[in-house]
C-alpha cells in the first residue's frame, strides 16, 4: 500500500478476506484521478511487484484504465477512476464500512 500511497492514490481500502473467501487473503481497492493517473499507479505497482519477485501477477485493464485489476494470488488490487469505482462499489459488495477506509489527504 505504501506505493499506491507515493502515487497519491485516492480513497484506499484494504478488505482483509481470510477465511472470508478462497479467491485471495486480501483486496485492495484505490481510485485515481484521470486515466493516466490509474495506468501510472498500475504501471509502478506493477514495476513494485517485479522488483520484489512477484512479476507473475495478472492483470486486465490496461490499456483503458478505466478499472486495472491486478491479481498477485493472495492480494487482488483494483484501481478505479472515481466514477467507475463508484457505479461497481466493490466495497459494498464485501460490506465494508467506512472504518475500514484509510485517512485521505
Amino acid at each position: 500500500m505504501q506505493r499506491l500511497d507515493d502515487d497519491k492514490a485516492q480513497d484506499v481500502v484494504f478488505i482483509d478476506l481470510k477465511g472470508k473467501s478462497a479467491v485471495a487473503d486480501a483486496l485492495i481497492v484505490a481510485s485515481g484521478r484521470s486515466h493516466r493517473h490509474v495506468g501510472a499507479m498500475a504501471d509502478h505497482l506493477l514495476r513494485a511487484l517485479k522488483e520484489e519477485g512477484l512479476g507473475k501477477a495478472r492483470v486486465e485493464g490496461l490499456p483503458h484504465c478505466d478499472w486495472v485489476l491486478i491479481d498477485t494470488g493472495d492480494v487482488i488490487v483494483h484501481l478505479f477512476r472515481p466514477e467507475v469505482r463508484q457505479f461497481y462499489n466493490i466495497e459494498k459488495i464485501w460490506s465494508v464500512d467506512s472504518a475500514h477506509r484509510t485517512p485521505q489527504s
